[in-house]
């Protein structure tokens, strides 16, 4: 089980750190915040953790009645939603800097879709209407955002990219970015498959790219080890499931855009915060990678 104050003592050390290295200017003027930074970042980070679907009601029924002793300054709910937007950089920064862990050698890429609304009420909605798109995944149409994430054998997110609802998993402007600081192989799904100059240029940069074939297309001999780890990949999806279940990472809610990119940042930094996670055993990954 995560624990509230451990999170709070990490993210605690980690403002007392950034705000150090921020400058406010003399003359600018700031309402005095009764409620800590840490303390902001770690409220909406526990949210992840409560089993509440909706963040106001985790607020006023579950902080303000059961949290008080830990947050003896609590402000009201609109206070509250007022000192959120002061915690996006600080949280993208301390999930960025502090929790997205390191690439092993074996890495799991994949995306899923975040609905901003049902696609059939695409033409009225207003909340992301600049950023959201219509995609197609292998459930039908949606309407909304892609999250892009990478990660190793032991379930822990190495990098993550947010994308408009209608760019290809293996758009070339994403595939990049997200192989950055990945190396060894890569197990994608059929939407990776790339053409054979793609798939040269990432494997100059020491990333080699193993997806499944379609049905249309030529089979080809593979490692043995390649095979059975490509059968592995259930692991990532295994992950969004925590991430949009769990997490509850998804929901069509949301009031503003700095809500819902703060939604994802903190769903991520509460994923990789958990204890559990799925992973493949060091047994099996030490028996696929002498096969």
């Amino acid at each position: 089980m995560t624990d509230l104050i451990s999170i709070f003592c990490e993210i605690d050390d980690f403002c007392k750190e950034f705000l150090t290295q921020i400058k406010i200017g003399e003359k600018k003027r700031f309402r005095k915040m009764n409620l800590t930074m840490g303390e902001v970042m770690t409220i909406s980070l526990w949210y992840h953790y409560s089993g509440y679907t909706t963040f106001k009601d985790y607020y006023t029924k579950h902080v303000k009645e059961y949290l008080k002793n830990e947050f003896p300054t609590l402000v009201s709910y609109n206070r509250f939603i007022e000192l959120r937007k002061t915690i996006i950089m600080p949280m993208i920064i301390f999930l960025c800097t502090r929790k997205l862990s390191i690439c092993t050698g074996i890495s799991f890429i994949d995306s899923f879709k975040l609905e901003a609304c049902h696609v059939k009420r695409s033409s009225s909605h207003k909340t992301l209407k600049n950023v959201a798109r219509k995609g197609k995944t292998s459930m039908g149409w949606f309407y909304g955002m892609k999250v892009h994430i990478v990660i190793n054998q032991y379930g822990e997110i190495i990098t993550f990219y947010i994308s408009a609802g209608n760019v290809a998993d293996n758009n070339e402007l994403v595939l990049f970015k997200m192989t950055k600081n990945i190396i060894g192989k890569l197990f994608g799904d059929k939407g990776y498959i790339v053409s054979a100059k793609r798939f040269e240029k990432l494997y100059e940069k020491g990333v080699h790219l193993i997806t499944k074939i379609r049905e249309n297309m030529q089979n080809k001999l593979m490692n043995l080890s390649d095979k059975l780890l490509l059968r592995k990949r259930g692991i990532i999806e295994s992950v969004g499931d925590i991430l949009k279940e769990h997490l509850h990472m998804e929901h069509t809610r949301h009031r503003s855009a700095w809500g819902f990119f703060l939604h994802i940042f903190t769903s991520l930094t509460a994923y990789q915060m958990r204890e559990k996670k799925p992973t493949l055993s060091s047994k099996s990954a030490a028996k696929l990678s002498t096969a």
